[in-house]
């Protein structure tokens, strides 16, 4: 798809490299300037016990098919080389807190002055006139998601994964693929920019419109729904199993009632169960009451007739249960394991084979031959 497309990686962490990743995983080249001075932060992040060598488990989530060059931008010499890089670039993706970039000669006025077919997409915290940095977790605490994220009565969470770097990164790679066919119809290069703040607050959907719309601040509600109901609830099977519920209409909460076994009970079946806000309103009850069905049930002969009956349902999975299970999406090569950041292709495109991480600096004699 994106084969002779030459992308020029000088990002870090998570947001920008998926980014990176991305591309390669659709056949462009794509070269990671790193500082040679430990290269990408993430190499070193690495959990405790972790046993690997200069690509940490974390660096190898979205670094595959890459190509590691070490520059050190603080020196004229190796920023010539990035400019002479940029000159044949299609793509620039980089992360840089505010004015840094300028700084070290890697903006995109300066990168496009030879190249007037530049794309420059630029990942910031806050967006270029905030000079503050900014990192997953404290956009998490200031957009909203970790006071909504949690049980009722507990203290705000954290997501588990850098979710705010995940949805900068497709951010991103949409106003990249914009770029490129603006391009197409231009022959001009432009810069794009998204900042992870706006990321996380585009993403709020419907509890941000909770506010906005109906004036109801959302509230923190474990795993449940604020606008549906039995949807996020989750129940203990009689085989020890947790079943999550996802129904989210009337006539698929009717159909869990047959499926449980309960299509006659007036508890169940009654005025107050009948629509769905009102479900949501009387939630407590709710619960309590398809809990006393669903724990008679084992959870294999609960998710036959969940599926005969079209409701949607499943059973709450490890990641090691989960990625058992992801076919083409987990990448292996030489000893080290990944997954695709990227899973819509179109019809006729077929996955290509990606090289494992780089270690620092692997492909600097490939890279920066006759570059001086």
């Amino acid at each position: 798809m994106f084969a002779g497309l030459k992308v020029l990686e000088l990002a870090s962490v998570l947001a920008g490299p998926s980014v990176g990743q991305f591309f390669a995983e659709l056949g462009a080249e794509v070269i990671k300037v790193e500082n040679p001075d430990g290269g990408d932060v993430t190499r070193s992040w690495k959990s405790a016990g972790e046993i690997t060598d200069d690509r940490s488990a974390y660096f190898c989530c979205c670094n595959w098919g890459k190509k590691s060059v070490t520059l050190n931008l603080h020196t004229e010499g190796d920023r010539q080389k990035i400019l002479r890089l940029a000159a044949s670039a299609d793509i620039v993706i980089a992360s840089y807190k505010p004015g840094d970039a300028k700084k070290l000669g890697v903006d995109y006025p300066t990168l496009s002055k030879d190249n007037e077919r530049l794309i420059y997409g630029l990942i910031t915290g806050y967006g270029s006139a905030d000079p503050r940095v900014g990192y997953d977790a404290l956009i998490q605490a200031e957009s909203g998601f970790m006071d909504i994220n949690g049980e009722p009565d507990g203290p705000p969470l954290k997501m588990p994964v850098a979710l705010i770097d995940v949805l900068a990164a497709h951010q991103l790679k949409e106003a990249l693929l914009l770029a490129l066919l603006q391009r197409e119809r231009t022959e001009k290069g432009s810069c794009v920019e998204v900042s992870l703040m706006d990321a996380a607050l585009a993403s709020l959907a419907n509890q941000g419109t909770n506010w906005l719309v109906a004036g109801k601040l959302p509230m923190r509600k474990g795993s449940t729904h604020p606008n549906i109901a039995p949807y996020g609830d989750m129940f203990v099977t009689a085989d020890g199993k947790r079943i999550l519920l996802a129904v989210g209409s009337d006539r698929q909460y009717f159909d869990l009632l047959k499926a449980i076994g309960a299509a006659d009970d007036p508890l169940l079946t009654s005025a107050k169960f009948s629509q769905n806000q009102s479900r949501v309103t009387h939630r407590t009850e709710l619960v309590t009451n398809l809990g006393e069905y669903i724990s008679r049930i084992d959870s294999m002969d609960l998710l036959n007739e969940l599926r005969t009956t079209n409701v949607p349902g499943g059973i709450i999975q490890t990641v090691k249960e989960s990625l058992a299970n992801a076919g083409g999406l987990v990448l292996k090569a030489n000893g080290l394991a990944g997954v695709r950041t990227f899973v819509g292709l179109p019809d006729g495109v077929e996955r290509s084979a990606l090289s494992p991480p780089p270690h620092l600096g692997q492909h600097n004699e490939e890279v920066l031959r006759g570059e001086g």
